[in-house]
């Protein structure tokens, strides 16, 4: 590969994480803890493949406000290179986080869904080239996307996608989604076990492409380009509060150790140790913030 940077092309915004003290009544109030941290998948991507010393670079679009300069040296305080355009105003998700830790969110992405053409160099020295679904099937700012991860791909470079959401393979239509995999055909595609029921991944081939399949505390799911499957046992995870940003450290970890050269069940092992270690604190950090101006908790 010509290089050895992985590159993510999305969302930077700010995840607001709701922590309800108990059961949700509707119609009156309901004390929290309430968390912001940065957040966005592909930023999660770039932030926490940064923590295990890869090269990252992120690739997106910020409102022209404090809150956008705010997140951006967030990134670089972590180690990642920030490339940036700037529009409108940043963007946010509320994350309501039940007790077992599984979340509900409602994301407004704000200037993040307006990136639109991209200077190819901006890859030109890329390893990996990763992409969240979310980024490329937004009309606003597919074609910047595509184009992006096809310069990637002349480059040299591995390309990565995330199914995302089954929100939005629903929104979208699963052909739809699938005839767009089949035409970028990206050597690896990540998604959890409802993502590829909602892309009937298990009837479906997409050459040209390796697979993951993660299923929770169940095994990963790998299934290569020549339709090989195999199936790799995870480490059982006790501290279990908030989901948010673990199939973000996931994809890092696999990421950053496919570039360093390990094979997928290799990739999958450091996917999910560094998955494990996001799921005690809020949102897709490995330790608790520190609250900044523009970080509140009660």
């Amino acid at each position: 590969m010509p290089g050895q940077v992985l590159v993510c092309i999305g969302d930077l915004i700010q995840d607001v994480i709701v922590w309800p003290s108990g059961p949700l009544a509707h119609g009156t109030d309901n004390p929290a803890t309430i968390t912001r941290v940065r957040g966005g998948s592909a930023a999660n991507v770039a932030a926490l493949a940064a923590s295990t010393g890869v090269p990252a670079r992120f690739i997106g679009r910020l409102g022209d406000d404090e809150l956008g300069r705010h997140l951006e040296r967030q990134m670089t305080d972590v180690g990642v290179e920030v490339r940036v355009q700037r529009e409108g105003r940043t963007g946010s998700n509320v994350i309501l986080v039940a007790p077992d830790g599984e979340r509900t969110m409602f994301p407004d992405r704000g200037a993040a869904a307006l990136l639109a053409s991209v200077p190819a160099d901006w890859v030109a020295d890329a390893g990996v080239v990763h992409a969240p679904a979310y980024s490329w099937a937004t009309p606003t700012c597919a074609p910047a996307t595509l184009d992006l991860l096809a310069a990637g791909r002349t480059a040299g470079a591995l390309v990565s996608v995330d199914a995302s959401s089954v929100d939005l393979i629903l929104r979208v239509g699963a052909d739809a989604v699938l005839a767009t995999l089949r035409g970028l055909a990206p050597d690896v595609l990540f998604a959890n076990t409802d993502e590829a029921a909602a892309l009937c991944l298990a009837d479906r081939s997409l050459p040209g492409t390796t697979v993951v399949v993660k299923g929770g505390a169940d095994p990963v799911t790998v299934t290569s380009p020549d339709g090989v499957r195999s199936r790799v046992a995870v480490a059982p995870v006790t501290d279990v509060r908030d989901t948010t940003g673990a199939g973000d450290a996931f994809a890092a970890g696999f990421l950053a150790a496919t570039l360093r050269g390990a094979d997928p069940e290799q990739a999958v092992t450091a996917g999910h140790g560094l998955a494990a270690a996001v799921l005690s604190h809020p949102g897709a950090s490995l330790t608790r913030t520190t609250p900044t101006p523009l970080e509140e908790t009660p």
